[in-house]
Order: structure tokens, then C-alpha cells, then sequence
């Protein structure tokens, strides 16, 4: 990886809204906590004291956002992110456990707005210096599974989560087609598992990953 400094590792969880990428990142951060690794937990967007107003737009904002001008949203938390927290913790050697990150916007600004995935992940690497993680989990589920849970813990929707579901199958193939394009990188999981069976076979992955 381009960005990172060998004594850090950066890992990212991607899928579709309903996959279950919180409650594992919170399990895998307890778990390396506990092994005696630094931790630092972050999000896209809203990593940051920029991505905090950002994210209020592009995830709350009433009112349509042309789909040029929300990837470039994205983009602009994403630079600020990497910049001011990823980068300095791995520096530090840290292991950072990251909600979303260029992934995502490939597979929503690209697949589903469907503006070019090409140019969308092109934007996010000049705007990162094309850093890239050590380690991405993919949480693949079916969109009607995913919708069906989000329902039962939703009161509210934002403006992904809320899109039809021909968006979300577009979103989820395209998490796919990246998956396949970058088997070294990726884990791809089975998000429809039981909880603790899915954060075991991640830990197995990251200790792959933490050479221990």
C-alpha cells in the first residue's frame, strides 16, 4: 500500500446499508483492543471535523444533489479523512478500523448514480495520494435481506438508504465485480451469517494480515 507505514494496518469494511458493517467493526475493534493493538476507529464520511458537515449533506440533505457534485463531496471528506486522521495513525502504527471508503463510492456514485466507476475511483485516489488499505472486508448480503434488517432498526432513512432497490442490487454487484478485480485485498463474507461465525472469520484474516 502506497499510504501506510509498515508498522500500521489499515482495514476497511464495505457493503451495502444493512450488512452489518458497524456491529463488526465495533467486535473487531474490541478484539484487537484486547489483543494489545492501538486502535483507532473512524467512518467515511464524517471521520473528521470537515466530514462531519459533509456527511450531514450528503446523507441528510432535503432535496436532490446532482450525482457529480456528491461524488466530489465525497471526495473532499475523503482527502481531509485520509490526511488528518488516517494517515498520522498509521504513522503511529496504529491498526485503523474504517466504516466505508473508496469502495463505496465506486459502487454507489458509480454503479448506482451510474456515472463512470473508472472516474469515481480515479477522483478518490488523486484526492488520497492513491492510498489504498491494507486489508478491505466486503459484507455481502442480498438487498432484500439487507432492506428487510434495516427496517427493524430504522425510524429514519438517509439518502442512500432510501433508494429504490434496483440501486441497491446495482450497489451490491458492483461491490462484487471490485471484490473479483482485487482478490489480495479483499475478504469477501457472507453478511447473512450468524454475528460471531462472520467476526471470526474476519479476525482469521486480520491475524493473517498482523503476521501474529
Amino acid at each position: 500500500m502506497e499510504a501506510s507505514s509498515p508498522s500500521g494496518l489499515w482495514i476497511t469494511l464495505e457493503g451495502g446499508d444493512g450488512s452489518g458493517k458497524s456491529t463488526q467493526a465495533a467486535l473487531l475493534e474490541r478484539w484487537l483492543v484486547d489483543e494489545g493493538r492501538t486502535v483507532l476507529r473512524t467512518r467515511e464520511p464524517g471521520g473528521s471535523d470537515v466530514g462531519v458537515a459533509i456527511r450531514e449533506i450528503v446523507l441528510h440533505h432535503r432535496g436532490d444533489i446532482d450525482p457529480r457534485a456528491e461524488a466530489l463531496l465525497y471526495a473532499a471528506d475523503r482527502a481531509h479523512h485520509v490526511a488528518t486522521v488516517v494517515r498520522p495513525a498509521l504513522e503511529r502504527g496504529e491498526v485503523v478500523v474504517q466504516d466505508r471508503y473508496l469502495d463505496s463510492s465506486v459502487a454507489y456514485q458509480g454503479a448506482g448514480r451510474v456515472l463512470d466507476p473508472t472516474e469515481i475511483r480515479e477522483l478518490s485516489l488523486w484526492a488520497t495520494g492513491s492510498a489504498l488499505p491494507d486489508l478491505t472486508v466486503l459484507l455481502d448480503i442480498d438487498e432484500g435481506a439487507a432492506r428487510r434488517r434495516l427496517d427493524t432498526s430504522r425510524t429514519r432513512y438517509d439518502r442512500l438508504e432510501a433508494e429504490k432497490a434496483e440501486f441497491h442490487a446495482r450497489v451490491r454487484s458492483a461491490f462484487l465485480d471490485l471484490a473479483a478485480a482485487e482478490p489480495e485485498r479483499f475478504l469477501v463474507v457472507d453478511a447473512a451469517q450468524q454475528i460471531d461465525v462472520i467476526a471470526e472469520t474476519i479476525r482469521a484474516r486480520v491475524t493473517t494480515a498482523l503476521g501474529s
